[in-house]
Formats: structure tokens, sequence, C-alpha cells
């Protein structure tokens, strides 16, 4: 089974990713970790390397193409980034399309943690992320990430520890921990 996960920034997919991987016992590729690593690189910050990618497409079909390959050569994947629901639907390769979110106060806090910043520190770089991914997404695909049509599952995680996410995404696939 093919698994996407999306979601905005804080929103607790990474977290859920790799939950899920051990719980399956499948492979889980997180993209946001290859766009933080060609950011590194470049010596850029993840804002930055998002100008960079509004003025050069070829970063984002570099990492997008990835997806693709990667989903057509395996069918027990799990795939985490912004446009994996988007780019598999599109391409007609099936998958189980899941959508975590969460408030934007709940998801900067968790930002802030991660990265070790202040709220106001995270809260402005995601913001300026967001707006940035929101432009290219839309410029080079025509997608507006605010679209959940294409999600077979949407979790607000404001409220529930990571296991009750992996509970609730478990249950949505019929399966149990």
């Amino acid at each position: 089974m093919r698994i996407t996960i999306s979601g905005p920034p804080g929103s607790g997919k990474t977290t859920a990713c790799s939950k899920l991987s051990e719980a399956l016992g499948m492979e889980a590729v997180v993209f946001g970790k290859i766009f933080r690593q060609l950011a590194a690189e470049k010596n850029l910050t993840l804002g930055e390397l998002g100008e960079l990618a509004e003025k050069d497409p070829s970063i984002d079909e570099m990492i997008d193409g990835r997806i693709l390959e990667i989903a057509r050569s395996n069918e027990d994947i799990i795939l985490e980034s912004r446009l994996s629901a988007y780019m598999l639907t599109r391409n007609g390769i099936p998958a189980f399309r899941i959508y975590l979110d969460a408030s934007p106060d709940v998801r900067m806090a968790r930002v802030g943690l991660r990265e070790g910043e202040t709220f106001e520190e995270a809260h402005a770089k995601t913001v300026e992320r967001q707006r940035s991914e929101a432009k290219r997404y839309m410029m080079y695909y025509g997608i507006d990430i605010e679209d959940r049509s294409v999600y077979d599952l949407v979790v607000l995680t404001d409220d529930l520890t990571p296991d009750e996410v992996l509970e609730t995404i478990l249950g949505a696939i019929g399966c149990s921990n």
C-alpha cells in the first residue's frame, strides 16, 4: 500500500510518518529532509532556498520527479511531502492520501521547538515558507495547496498525541497497532 502524508509545517507529518513506518514495517521517505539537505548544501536557509525555487523551477521539478520515481517503483511506501498526494493522483498512482493539520498557534510552537526558535521567529519564517510554497505550487503545477479534495483522510492534530494520530491513521487504513 502506498501512503502519502501531507500538511503544513508543524502539523506532525514527520512524526506520524516515522511512527507509521515503524508500525507497518514500511519504508518512509521524507521529502522535507531532501529540501533541508539541499538548503544546507547550498548554504541557504529554507526561506532562501524557497526564494531561489521561485525563480528556478528545476529545484521543485527534481524533488517532485523523485516522488513519482519512488512511488512508481514501490507498491509499499510512505511518502511525506506537501505535494505527494497531488502528484500521485495526477499520475494515476494509487495511494491512501492523508492530510495532517493543526492550528497556526500549535504549528508555530512545534516549529519553534524543533528549530530552537522563539514563537515569533518560527511564525515569521513559517509564514514566509508557506507563502513561497503556495506561490510555487500554483505557478508550476496549478495546485492550490488549500484544496483538500485529493485526500482520503484529514486529521486535526492539535489535541492528539503522536500515538493517537497513529491510531487514527491505522484505523482509517484498516490496520490496528
